[in-house]
Formats: structure tokens, sequence, C-alpha cells
């Protein structure tokens, strides 16, 4: 049965310890209040973090033109964010398994809301790397904690679909930082995009406060030394290591594709304004739908099914970019986009049931498939620059093809090793 739980408010761990003499409460079932307010939550957090994250991706061709940088320079507006979120990774996830999910997920938003807005006033290339990577490692806070938060409070039954919806929220995020950011940078420029962004974002931040609700089910790793030990782990299931080379196989060529698409897009024959450019990325929508469809699916089939279903249409949505005329490539990338969503959503949650039922630490797996998500992220975009300055377009899609072609014969590899649950069979 369920049970009813109030609309939350910022409440800390702490103040929602067990009454019932040590016993976990139910994870938030279907229908409960409880769901539905960190559903929101979650999904709000992540179209504002991902917002934040890639809103520069649209502005790549008016920042080489605004600091007199190359493709391959500007492209690292993108590619030191991520880095800086993957070594953020590497210290909120593990802190968050001490001291809880919601309080580093709370701080987190805010700083990074304020570096939003500091990026829309710096007034060299330099400064804004620098505040770039710092803004990339808050944001970190999100990614580190979420799933782990998710995997947590919501009942098995769901936590799939809660997942995907999640990742849905991100897809929305990164569609609004770049659809947004396209129309704002026709209007007043590239500052006047950043300045748009942080106050979207800060809308977002000011609701998930709110909405939240503190963590029920959070228990802490009480020592440094059994949280080291529990990182090592993580590293001991080949299935996770896997899995963590999949992350940065999709989301390199991800990335590599939709960086080189905005300066493929402005040239000729296409010689789009930003935009209407900006508009390709309603794509992301589609990975809004796909990715807690895929959920569903894999709660009622398998993620071992699922994830490589989906990796093999990330790589026919690649190829199909090949293809010249605008209509066939804006179909080509809305292929890529749903294959990609649909996977990272599914493999997220399955890295966080197989570190569950293996007995390792779920909030450094799930950082740790997110560490290397993003590291996938910085590489990906930062070579695709430079496969589009020596190659073109085809150079890129043999960087993008590669890697999705790689991550489709690993995940059918996974899908034939042993299962730790009935959910990862």
């Amino acid at each position: 049965m369920t049970s009813a739980a109030p609309l939350p408010g910022p409440a800390t761990e702490r103040e929602t310890a067990d009454p019932e003499q040590g016993r976990l409460p139910e994870g938030y079932r279907a229908g409960s209040a409880g769901l539905r307010s960190a559903s929101v939550a979650v999904f709000l957090a992540g179209l504002a973090v991902f917002a934040m994250l890639y809103e520069p991706q649209v502005l790549l061709p008016e920042l080489t033109r605004a600091f007199g940088v190359g493709p391959e320079a500007a492209t690292l507006a993108v590619s030191v964010a991520t880095a800086g979120l993957a070594l953020g990774l590497l210290v909120l996830g593990p802190v968050s398994d001490r001291r809880g999910r919601t309080t580093i997920l709370r701080a987190s938003l805010v700083a990074s809301v304020l570096l939003a807005a500091l990026l829309a006033v710096v007034q060299s290339w330099e400064l804004l790397l620098v505040v770039r990577a710092l803004q990339g490692f808050a944001l970190a806070g999100l990614p580190a904690v979420c799933v782990a938060y998710l995997r947590e409070e919501l009942h098995p039954s769901v936590s799939s679909r809660g997942i995907g919806l999640y990742v849905g929220g991100t897809a929305i995020g990164g569609l609004s930082g770049r659809v947004l950011g396209g129309f704002l940078a026709d209007l007043g420029g590239w500052r006047t995009t950043m300045a748009g962004i942080a106050v979207l974002a800060a809308a977002c931040v000011a609701a998930v406060w709110v909405l939240l609700p503190a963590s029920r089910r959070f228990r802490p790793v009480p020592r440094t030394g059994r949280l080291l030990r529990q990182l090592a782990a993580a590293f001991t299931d080949p299935v996770l290591v896997g899995l963590y080379a999949v992350a940065a196989l999709l989301m390199g060529g991800f990335v590599a594709v939709y960086n080189a698409a905005t300066f493929r897009l402005e040239e000729a024959p296409y010689a789009l304004a930003p935009s209407v450019a900006g508009l390709v990325f309603l794509a992301y929508l589609l990975g809004s739908v796909s990715s807690p469809a895929a959920g569903a699916l894999a709660d009622r089939w398998s993620p071992r099914r699922v994830v490589p279903l989906a990796a093999a249409v990330m790589l026919g949505g690649v190829l199909l970019t090949l293809v010249a005329p605008l209509s066939l490539f804006v179909v080509g990338l809305c292929v890529l986009t749903t294959g990609f969503f649909a996977a990272h959503g599914v493999a997220s949650s399955w890295v966080a049931t197989r570190a569950a039922y293996g007995g390792r630490a779920v909030g450094q797996a799930a950082s740790l498939y997110a560490f290397w998500y993003y590291v996938g992220s910085s590489v990906g975009g930062t070579v695709a620059g430079r496969a589009w300055a020596t190659g073109g377009w085809p150079s890129v899609v043999w960087l993008a093809g590669g890697t999705s072609a790689a991550a489709l014969v690993l995940t059918v590899v996974l899908g034939r090793t042993r299962a730790l649950a009935p959910s990862d069979r």
C-alpha cells in the first residue's frame, strides 16, 4: 500500500531519519505525491543544468568571431565545462555517499546559476574558459547524485521510468540552451544568450528548492576508508566497467555531431542564421520521449536488450547525416538523438541496478558512469573541431560512427554476461 507523503520543503537528510526503529520507509510508488514531486524536481533540475552546460554550443561560430579563435579552440567553451563536470563527479559522488544527496544537489545548483550570470560579463577568452570550467564542476552536483537519489527514493517498479524522466529533462535542457540561445544571439549577441539562460536556470532552481523531497532512504557510508574500498569495488565488476566505456563512446559521438553541426549549418550550402540553425536542436524533444519510453521497455524486457537496440538506432542516424539535403540531415539528427537518449537513460539505470545488487555503492557507481560520460563529451567535442577543420563533415561522421559502432558491439557483449538480479537479466 502506498503511503502519501507531504509536499516537501528544504529539509535535510538528518531530519528524515526513519522513525520505525531503523527500518527504511518504502520507496515512492506510482501515483504517490512524493513520486510526482520528485519527478518534477529532477526534471526541472535536469533542464536547468543542461541548458547551462550546453548553451555555448549554438554560439560556437559567433565565439570564433568575438574572440578571434578557431573552431577547435571554440569547442573548448563546451569541452572545459564537461571536463570540469567530470572532475566534479569524482569529488561530489563519494561526498554524497557520506553527506547526503539533496544538500549537495541544492548547493551545486545555486553555485551554477551564479557562475552562469558571471559568464554574461566576462571580457576575455581565457576568463570565459576558467568560469566555464568552474561552472562545469558545480554542475556535477546533479549527475553525481540524481540517479542514486532516484534509485533510493523510488520503488523499484518505477525507478527506471523515474530515471528516464530525469534524462528527458536533460534533453529538454540541452534543447532550451541551444534553441533559446540561438534566438537570443540573433537579438543581442552571445552575452544576451548567456544572461537569458541564467534567468531560465534561476527560475528552475527556485522550483527545485521547493519541490525536491528530502532523502528518506539514504544511509551514509560512515568512513573514508570504506568509501575508498567501495570506489575500488566499482571497478571489479566487468559489466560496470563496460557500461562506463559505453557511456564514453556514446557521448563522445553524440557531442561530436552536434558541435560540428553548428559549423556545418552556418556554411554553404545551408548558410543558416544562428536562430534558424538552433531549431535543429528541436530534435532533443525526441530524446525527452525516447528516454522514458526506453526505460519502460527495459522494465518489461531487459536493459540488455534495449541498450544495444538503441545504440544501433543512433548509429543509423549518424550515417544518415552524410546525405546532403537539409531535410535528410535533420532526419539523421532526429534518429541519432532518439537512439542516444534511449541508450543513455537505460544504461544509467542498468548501472544503478547492477551496483545495488552487486553490493557496491550506488552513488559511486553512478558517478563513475557519469564521469566517463563527460570524459567522452570533452574528448569527442574537442576532436570534432579538429575533424571538421581537417576533413569536413565526412570526418565527423567517421568519428561519431566509429564510437557508436564500438558502443553497439560492447553492449551486445555485456548482454551475454551473468545477471545479478531479475531486473538485470
